[in-house]
């Protein structure tokens, strides 16, 4: 059974990414990847960046994921308050 710690792992190898989390059981995961990898990309292309960097592992290893695919700018402007 894969593991999110796995499952970042194997992102961090692939991707550069500023940010990464990845939880789950075991079957369905859920991933927040923050890349420049993803600049400029439709929301489709990023996940087809993630499910390429994954591989074979999307068939096999891992069930289901779901992802937030976030530019460097898009993560900082999200995390920027409000006035």
């Amino acid at each position: 059974m894969v593991t999110p710690a796995q499952i970042e792992g194997y992102l961090r190898d692939k991707l550069d990414c500023e940010q990464l989390t990845v939880e789950g059981d075991g079957a369905h995961f859920q991933a927040v990847i923050v890349s420049n990898a993803f600049d400029g990309k439709s929301r489709v292309a990023r996940h087809q960046i993630v499910y390429a960097a994954l591989g074979d592992r999307m068939r096999e290893e891992i069930h289901a994921l779901s992802m937030k695919t976030l530019t460097p700018a898009e993560w900082h402007a999200a995390a920027t308050p409000f006035p």
